[in-house]
């Protein structure tokens, strides 16, 4: 264990073997960093957060911190990280609230410079953030999906899995998984084909969501038909069931 000189580490924090600890990052009370875990100069850690193993945490990160929500009433709450995962300068992570209690952020996450991730958020495994995308509270992405820079993100929206979203650009409906999205305001282009060949997804799994994202966004049907014909016409593959959860449980309502 390396903890700087000048470094605020509360005694009743949790420090797991192996861990760095730089010049003037302050670790409160009820605070759990895992084995291996870096946490740079700078960084402010507040109570009730737990942190994986293998982390690196950059300067001036501020995680745990109360939510930005004006129904907030010092409620018992928490964030949690995985393992092996890259926050960059100046990561802003509110934890929960008492709606969901929780902020989640997974294994294996890439946050880059000046993300900030609302209260009650989920960030699922493998996904890429990258620099001041802004996410509101009570969102979810769910795994390996990538979001282009300077992108904010609506309260409540979900983002599914393996799709990948341009730069600059808003999102305040839900995104399908397995997609790209781009424009404004913002639209389906086609299906995340290179991320999904390199995820080893096979030439007839990509063919089947081509197929599914023809019925909804090319058929001229409305979604609810074309949720019909591809329960009806295409194999009850994982992949195309994750798109007809997703559109079913879509609260907002899916991009166009």
């Amino acid at each position: 264990m390396s903890i700087h000189s000048k470094a605020i580490v509360d005694p009743k924090a949790r420090i797991g073997n192996n861990v760095t600890i730089g010049a003037y990052s302050i670790i409160d009370k009820n605070v759990s960093i895992g084995n291996n875990t870096i946490v740079k100069e700078h960084v402010v850690v507040r109570g009730n957060s737990v942190i994986g193993d293998n982390c690196t945490i950059f300067q001036g990160a501020i995680i745990g911190e109360i939510p930005q929500d004006l129904k907030f009433e010092n409620e018992h709450s928490v964030l949690t990280i995985g393992n092996n995962t890259t926050i960059r300068e100046y990561v802003t992570l509110n934890r929960g609230t008492k709606d969901r209690g929780e902020t989640n952020i997974g294994s294996n996450v890439l946050l880059m410079a000046y993300v900030h991730i609302g209260h009650d958020s989920e960030i699922k495994d493998n996904v890429i953030i990258a620099n001041s995308v802004q996410v509101g509270g009570h969102v979810t992405v769910e795994n390996n999906a990538i979001i282009g820079g300077s992108t904010p993100i609506h309260q409540f929206c979900k983002v599914g899995r393996f799709s990948i979203i341009g730069g600059g650009l808003r999102i305040v409906q839900d995104v399908p998984p397995y997609i790209m999205a781009a424009g404004e305001p913002l639209k389906y282009i086609g299906i995340n084909s290179i991320g999904l060949r390199r995820s080893n997804f096979s030439v007839e799994i990509r063919k089947q969501l081509k197929f599914a994202y023809k019925y909804i966004y090319n058929s001229g049907i409305n979604t609810k038909e074309a949720i019909k014909k591809i329960k009806t016409n295409l194999d009850s593959v994982e992949e195309i069931n994750n798109i007809v959860e997703f559109i079913k449980n879509s609260n907002r309502g899916i991009i166009s």
